[in-house]
């Protein structure tokens, strides 16, 4: 081969060399302009400065048209560690501003990264008299975005409002909505409604120069997005019986649920112990938060819709209810009562113990005097009625009943976290005994113990039901929202029982004979409203380590006045005693706000104020847990 002939060859590899390396070139041109956005997302992170907008969280009013819950402004102050300058800047001075120790501010600014362009928070809340402190300063690479944070004018409602908390990794793998430092409800009412108080995001654009200070909103700010506040909302809670009758509670444990029967609207709705929700605002929010969960009396558990209690003997109104309607008792119907009820043979033989008083008693004597047995024999009339085949059939029959009244399943309120509450079935007994029971294993059911439980708001809803002659509507707590009332149209549905209209007037006589006529809600008397109720006494197992025996649990549901009803209540205090003891002057104290505006019974509000409940169950639950848990 000649000299010339190979000078050719490798002039034309050549040139496929340079071919292939210009299509390579042209090739990745191609794909960082056309294809991958990676680069151009650089540059324009290099020249703009993209910040969200957040809306002003909606506020909560009460019935009476008063703040719950409102929002305030404040700031975050967010970073942007590759715009601080590298002669650095005043840390001492930032800190101070911000209300932060050194060493947050070096720990946040280690999780910044040390040339971030991602924007990272430093603190939070701070307030607008901080912020012209702050901007005075111009620390570069530092800003501020606009946030609101919540706060509680009547400052009461813990449980019943919640609180708004920063979401969480699990919040924004569920909801695209959600970004890192974004806040959400938690709890109550701000949980419930969350997707109306929260508004919409917005999001604005700034242009900065070469050395990354901004210098303006970007295209005059064309591109912009302006956040939507959030939903107004007006609750149907009445926010001064609400205060009136946490404070009622004070040092009692358990719960008030207060109802207007016309509407199924939720006066009042106490969870006791419950907490300030101020404390749930801010820095300290943390702190507060773990506070709370270390005391045993769990003032963030909200007993109203959760807790199972022992209905007691508010539970007799409905055995006396489904009797008339399945036919085996009539009004003038009397039963023996010696202290008790005594069922079984032998030495099998067992006594359901009764506080004195007169017999035999008829229907509506009975609901007044809270006899036990006499809602015994009418409970074993109804689970053995002949029409039945067995006792498995009348207790079913008798379940159906129950269950049209609320009990053993969840109501629907509008409030997350409500639980079913119990009813025993004849599938329960089955499996519990082998098949071997009979209508005494369930005879405690008679007078709302045993198996039986339910929740303060299943009692209060009891007290409507009854105040409604046969029928609720499902409670609820959001009475219109932004101004309209466009709330779910299942709040305006009558539900009603299983028994008839007609059959609620004896038991009603009853209950008016109990406050008015020397029967034991007696206390529960106010001139001129016609009030009726009915007193409970839950009997419990708890004992100390010495075998002391702690009261039993205080309870009255009552509805007043009696025609035309305005307020159905159910009050449960825990280790109170009688129902007569605590829970018939608190119900009756805040019945007479309610209906007449004022307190004249001041020496009955002394009484409650200064009423003294022995919680050693509570207390040595603390100490253990303390002992197991010390503080850090």
């Amino acid at each position: 081969m000649t000299n010339n002939s190979r000078g050719i060859k490798r002039y034309h590899r050549l040139q496929y060399v340079v071919l292939l390396a210009a299509i390579a070139i042209l090739g990745r041109l191609f794909y960082v302009q056309i294809i991958d956005d990676r680069y151009e997302a650089m540059a324009v992170a290099n020249i703009i400065r993209t910040d969200i907008e957040f809306p002003m969280r909606g506020e909560v009013l009460d019935r009476r048209g008063e703040y719950l819950i409102r929002s305030r402004v404040c700031y975050d102050v967010m970073v942007v560690t590759r715009d601080i300058p590298r002669e650095g800047f005043d840390s001492v001075r930032l800190a101070t501003i911000l209300n932060i120790s050194m060493e947050k501010l070096r720990r946040e600014l280690r999780r910044a990264g040390s040339a971030s362009r991602t924007p990272h928070l430093v603190a939070g809340y701070l307030s607008q008299e901080a912020k012209l402190i702050f901007d005075e300063s111009n620390f570069k690479g530092f800003y501020t975005r606009f946030r609101t944070a919540r706060e509680y004018p009547r400052q009461v409602g813990g449980n019943l409002l919640g609180y708004v908390s920063e979401v969480n990794n699990e919040h924004i793998r569920k909801w695209e909505y959600y970004s890192a430092g974004d806040y959400i409800g938690v709890g109550g009412v701000e949980s419930a409604y969350e997707t109306l108080l929260r508004g919409e995001k917005g999001i604005s654009y700034h242009a900065k120069d070469t050395r990354g200070a901004i210098v303006g909103p970007y295209m005059n700010g064309e591109l912009d997005v302006l956040p939507v506040k959030g939903t107004q909302l007006t609750s149907t809670i009445d926010g001064r019986l609400q205060e009136f009758a946490e404070h009622l509670m004070v040092g009692k444990v358990g719960a008030v649920v207060a109802i207007e029967p016309s509407t199924g609207e939720i006066l009042v709705m106490v969870s006791s112990p419950t907490y300030n929700p101020d404390l749930m605002v801010g820095r300290q929010r943390n702190a507060n938060f773990l506070e709370m969960t270390r005391n045993q009396r769990q003032p963030q558990f909200t007993r109203a819709l959760k807790e199972h209690y022992a209905p007691g003997s508010t539970f007799k109104l409905v055995q006396g209810l489904i009797g008339l309607e399945e036919g085996v008792l009539t009004p003038g119907d009397k039963y023996p009562c010696h202290n008790g009820y005594t069922y079984g043979v032998g030495r099998n033989s067992r006594t359901m113990k009764c506080h004195s008083h007169s017999s035999p008693l008829t229907l509506r004597r009975a609901v007044a005097e809270s006899c036990n047995a006499y809602f015994c024999y009418v409970f074993k009339d109804i689970i053995t009625n002949p029409k039945y085949r067995n006792i498995k059939e009348g207790v079913r029959k008798w379940n159906e009943y129950v269950f049209s009244f609320g009990f053993g399943d969840r109501l629907g309120c509008d409030l997350y976290g409500e639980s079913k509450g119990f009813v025993p079935t004849p599938e329960f007994y089955d499996k519990g005994y082998d098949g071997r029971w009979n209508w005494g294993t369930a005879i405690s059911c008679a007078i709302g113990q045993g198996e039986m439980a339910c929740t303060p708001l299943q009692m209060a809803n009891l007290a409507a039901i009854i105040a409604n002659r046969g029928y609720y509507y499902i409670p609820h707590i959001i009475k219109s929202i932004d101004g309209r009332d466009s709330i779910d149209s299942r709040f305006y549905e009558r539900h009603y029982t299983k028994v008839s209209a007609h059959n609620f007037e004896p038991i009603i006589d009853g209950m008016w004979m109990s406050v008015n006529d020397d029967g034991t809600s007696r206390q529960a008397k106010l001139e001129g409203w016609d009030v009726c109720g009915k007193t409970g006494t839950a009997e419990h197992n708890r004992r100390d380590a010495s075998g002391y025996r702690y009261p039993d649990h205080s309870t009255f549901l009552s509805f007043a006045p009696r025609n035309n009803p305005r307020i159905a209540i159910s009050v449960y205090v825990e280790h109170g005693g009688f129902g007569s003891e605590i829970a018939v002057p608190i119900a009756s104290l805040i019945e007479e706000l309610y209906l007449t505006d004022t307190i004249k019974r001041q020496d009955m509000l002394q009484r409650v104020l200064n009423y003294k409940i022995n919680y050693g169950y509570y207390d040595a639950k603390q100490r253990k847990y303390d002992q197991q848990h010390p503080k850090q």
